[in-house]
This record gives C-alpha cells, structure tokens and sequence, in this order.
C-alpha cells in the first residue's frame, strides 16, 4: 500500500498516512477538525535498477560514474570481425 504525504491548509499540521489506492482521499485534519487536510503530491520512494534505468546509462558525452554503463562502450569499440567472436569463426570457416 503507497504511503500519502497529507496537510492541513489551516493550521499546517503534516502527516503521512499508509492508504489503499481505492481508499478516498482523507479530508478532515485530525488535529484541528476542519475540512482543508489535503494531499500533497510527493517523488516516487523508489529506484529502477538494471541495465537502461540508471541515471548514467542515458547521460550523453563524458564517460559515466557508474560500473554498468562503462561495459557497453567497450563491447562496441571491438572490430566487427575479430578473432575471438564465434560468430566470427563460423563465418571464416564457412566462406573458405
């Protein structure tokens, strides 16, 4: 269940309250009783991880801080048709 960050437009007292999606929004603040406790819209409490959701893996130029995004470029600088391919074998072989 998404946790709501709530507060009250009359007297400012802030809460965070754990509600189901299908849940109706609260509307009234538990601690001066009036009607004006209203939902703040907040960021997401969580991070995609793997390969394509990193932060560095779309930063353009400059080489990245992270690990992940550094193996792709040195997989790429490799000659189409080096040695140690087996694709690359099997194509030698078969056009000889």
């Amino acid at each position: 269940m998404p946790i709501y960050a709530y507060r009250c437009q009359a007297c400012g007292f802030a809460k965070d309250v754990l509600q189901k999606i299908s849940d109706a929004p609260l509307t009234d603040c538990p601690e001066c009783k009036q009607p004006s406790f209203k939902k703040q819209l907040t960021a997401a409490g969580f991070q995609l991880k793997g390969t394509g959701w990193y932060v560095t893996d779309f930063r353009g130029g400059g080489s990245g801080s992270s690990g992940t995004s550094t193996a792709a470029p040195a997989a790429a600088s490799e000659p189409a048709g080096c040695a140690t391919c087996p694709a690359a074998e099997s194509k030698t072989t078969s056009t000889t």
